[in-house]
């Protein structure tokens, strides 16, 4: 990774998100909304940004003002868009999410004709994916073409160009026409991924092959469940080719399996939760932070998780991503990087 000009691109969804203003209201009964902007990818980038990286986001938006929207809040965090295709024709992604804590955060996906889905390879071609260090990708992403295809022309130009690629698992049930192809897609890139990044829900869901493993709720299609032992699947994704799946377990942490058959599991930082939506994408962002620092995984992880700790205290996802000097206050308060070592 020595050598290159940038450190991070990351590459898939964005969006504005009208997160509720009223927290605890039923959906139905939401008054109003504040405008953030989201998608797993770009969260990931300003989180990394506002941390002290190199990055850019690999994107497409529409020729509008919600893509106005998105392009000035990302220069404003620093990082670089001049790898964003405006898409003549299509339309900037959007959310809208409701806040009822502790355990319900629906949210409503607009994504007809999505800008983001219309990234070619050209444009991936025009990113110049060879002078970073870290190729971050978002799986739904794959979920439909062009996007698809410019996905996997990025893995293979990072893979044969040294640049690390790291997966984020990133499962939406409703982006995807049957939930068996989500997997198909993740295991055929798999073998070009140093480090795949995922919850259980959505490493079951990468091991997907029957329909008969999946129970879907009339009430809550886009979140499925699907059965399976999480630890088979766990290994048949590190047989796949990562050197390292880190799944994310929430307020317990993370755990860090390894293609030599290690586990490593690394504690989190408990919190009282008020919106846990974008806290993966504040782990991904802590953690990719750490490990372009040169930090061992375990220490990596814990920014990470300290990062998810502090997004879920708060409402929005890219907008409460934390700076450096305030994420590490509030790590020394809680212990440190290493348990029982007040240095970070």
């Amino acid at each position: 990774m020595k050598g290159k000009e940038f450190d991070l691109l990351t590459f898939g969804r964005s969006s504005i998100d009208l997160y509720s203003q009223n927290i605890g209201a039923d959906f139905i009964d939401i008054k109003g909304f504040d405008a953030f902007v989201g998608g797993s990818p770009l969260n990931i980038a300003v989180g990394a940004s506002r941390l002290g990286a190199k990055v850019s986001l690999l994107t497409g938006i529409g020729d509008d003002k919600v893509g106005d929207f998105i392009i000035n809040f990302l220069k404003n965090q620093n990082v670089g868009t001049k790898t964003i295709a405006r898409i003549p024709g299509a339309r900037s992604s959007a959310v809208v999410l409701g806040i009822e804590p502790p355990d319900r955060f629906p949210l409503v996906y607009y994504r007809d004709n999505a800008a983001d889905s219309q990234v070619t390879i050209d444009h991936a071609i025009a990113a110049k994916i060879e002078r970073y260090r870290v190729l971050e990708i978002s799986a739904t992403a794959l979920n439909i073409e062009p996007s698809r295809s410019a996905v996997f022309y990025a893995v293979e130009n990072a893979f044969e160009n040294g640049v690390d690629v790291v997966l984020d698992i990133d499962f939406r049930a409703d982006q995807w026409k049957d939930l068996r192809s989500f997997g198909l897609m993740v295991r055929a890139i798999l073998p070009k991924v140093k480090i795949a990044i995922g919850t259980e829900e959505e490493i079951l869901a990468a091991t997907l092959q029957n329909a008969d493993q999946v129970h879907i709720s009339h009430q809550q299609i886009s979140a499925p469940e699907i059965k399976g032992d999480v630890e088979e699947s766990i290994q048949k994704i590190i047989r796949s080719g990562p050197e390292l799946l880190i799944v994310k377990r929430g307020s317990k942490g993370a755990s860090i399996y390894s293609r030599d058959g290690k586990r490593q599991d690394v504690p989190g930082f408990p919190v009282e939760i008020l919106n846990v939506l974008g806290a993966g994408d504040a782990f991904a962002s802590g953690f990719i932070f750490g490990y372009l620092q040169g930090w061992d995984i375990f220490k990596a992880c814990r920014l990470g998780n300290a990062s998810g700790a502090w997004v879920v205290q708060r409402s929005g996802c890219a907008n409460a991503m934390p700076y450096y000097d305030e994420l590490m206050q509030f790590v020394e308060s809680r212990g440190g990087l290493i348990p029982g070592d007040k240095q970070v």
